[in-house]
């Protein structure tokens, strides 16, 4: 056994990010003969531990402590978004961060295309029994389009799910417009969005994305539209979407992730508007699509493939 050590502090409030003895056995298994596994439980165990660490699999790491580790070569994440770790690291010290995150949140994409493909959130339902209202409402998957917005891992998977149900599914990246993994060249971005029957922001935060999906964008979209955003708050001009969503412009909209999160209990639009999750044409969740039981396991494995343990 070599004398790395794997110092894990992954404490979180929702319990899938949240190490446990499963996971951490799964880790232990991965490493092997490399080294043990330390689970550190708050910051000053683990700034205490930090010295003799190798490894270090960490939410969130400030820049002032790799004076602290002279012994690290990783420092990992399970977090696909950039905003918890230090924008850079000695050369020392490689950066990981997870990509795991596609297949866990196309799912989630797929199950509300699918609910609301079938009605399952249509406001007739909350009277009884009612079939004659939901009849002409609700619509096979199949043959309908997709533009995903922010075509890398996470689009990526998200547009072979529902290519999987037969959905026609478009990509767009910051290069251009995909159709098949071809370019499409032309005014292709603002036909894709006339056609689309769902719009699917995957885009990150830190690449100038704020405001992405502004007022222009949504008037491309049409009226049987809707807005699925499983990426970054920042991306939608959350207003604007408010506007569309309550004159009916667009169909709807499922909004995993929002601008300001820990307080969207608060009015964000002024006294006069309500809020988007009060709106019976908007899903709301909380930042929830990549939940899995299976999370951090699936990121210990991914760190053991692209060869950082």
């Amino acid at each position: 056994m070599t004398n790395n050590v794997y110092l894990v502090w992954l404490e979180w409030p929702e319990k899938c990010f949240r190490v446990n003895a499963a996971s951490l056995a799964v880790l232990q298994s991965l490493v092997g003969g490399r080294g043990r596994v330390v689970r550190v439980r708050g910051e000053r165990e683990f700034l205490r531990r930090l010295p003799e660490a190798t490894h270090a699999i960490v939410w969130n790491f400030r820049e002032e402590w790799f004076g602290l580790a002279p012994r690290l070569v990783l420092l990992a994440t399970p977090a696909a978004g950039r905003e918890l770790l230090p924008s850079s690291a000695p050369d020392r010290v490689k950066m990981h961060f997870g990509h795991f995150h596609g297949a866990i949140m196309a799912e989630s994409v797929a199950a509300f295309v699918l609910a609301w493909a079938h009605g399952f959130f249509r406001p007739e339902l909350r009277k009884p029994w009612p079939r004659v209202e939901l009849s002409d409402k609700c619509r096979e998957v199949a043959g309908t389009r997709a533009v995903v917005v922010g075509y890398g891992n996470v689009g990526r998977a998200i547009g072979a799910k529902l290519g999987a149900l037969g959905v026609d599914v478009t990509g767009v990246t910051s290069h251009g417009v995909f159709r098949g993994g071809r370019r499409v060249r032309g005014a292709a971005l603002e036909k894709s969005f006339a056609a689309a029957d769902w719009l699917v922001m995957a885009l990150p935060s830190t690449t100038g994305t704020d405001d992405y999906l502004d007022a222009a964008k949504l008037r491309l979209l049409p009226r049987r539209a809707v807005v699925i955003n499983v990426g970054r708050g920042n991306s939608v001009d959350e207003k604007a979407l408010y506007a569309a969503l309550k004159s009916r412009r667009i169909a709807g909209a499922y909004l995993d992730v929002r601008k300001n999160e820990h307080t969207v209990t608060l009015p964000v639009f002024g006294s006069n508007a309500a809020e988007l999750a009060a709106l019976d044409n908007c899903i709301t969740t909380p930042h929830s699509s990549a939940f899995s039981p299976r999370y951090l396991e699936y990121c210990f494995r991914e760190l053991s493939v692209d060869g950082c343990l």
